[in-house]
């Protein structure tokens, strides 16, 4: 025969059930009670005056992004530094406006040359270049954009 006594611990414990299953169903009330729709930012001002330049560009002036994708012609790639150097001048010697640029990459050094938008701009660059270095080809890399003439 069961003990009597069981039969009062489950009725007494049943008014603290009854509180802890009404307080888990009250709890995602309260989790969901903050308000919702009110977001407030703390900035510094100097970062608008940031962005303004950034988008507009400094003091009202049209600014082009620093580098983008193109082309450049490159007419030296060996492991002798001083050969890279030599190519470089006798380039400059001859057209002292284009763009030069060095670059190592173990074991070479490469001697590029221009900042082309298009492909079209770097061949014909190229057909001039053909009586002073062989072996030119193109390479596709980021390059430096001209300043814009603002006037």
């Amino acid at each position: 025969m069961k003990d009597g006594s069981s039969f009062y611990k489950t009725i007494a414990a049943a008014p603290v059930r009854c509180c802890v299953l009404f307080g888990l169903m009250l709890l995602p009330s309260l989790l969901f009670a903050q308000e919702k729709g009110k977001v407030e930012v703390v900035k510094d001002p100097k970062v608008d005056s940031l962005v303004q330049d950034y988008v507009v560009g400094d003091k009202g002036k049209n600014i082009a992004p620093a580098s983008s994708d193109g082309y450049r012609i490159q007419i030296f790639s060996g492991s002798d530094r001083q050969a890279a150097y030599d190519a470089q001048a006798k380039l400059k010697a001859k057209y002292p406006d284009l763009a030069t640029y060095l670059s190592y990459r173990a074991p070479n050094f490469k001697v590029r040359v221009g900042d082309y938008r298009s492909r079209l701009e770097a061949e014909k660059v190229m057909q001039d270049l053909k009586p002073l270095f062989g072996g030119l080809f193109i390479t596709q890399e980021k390059i430096n954009l001209p300043k814009l003439d603002t006037e």
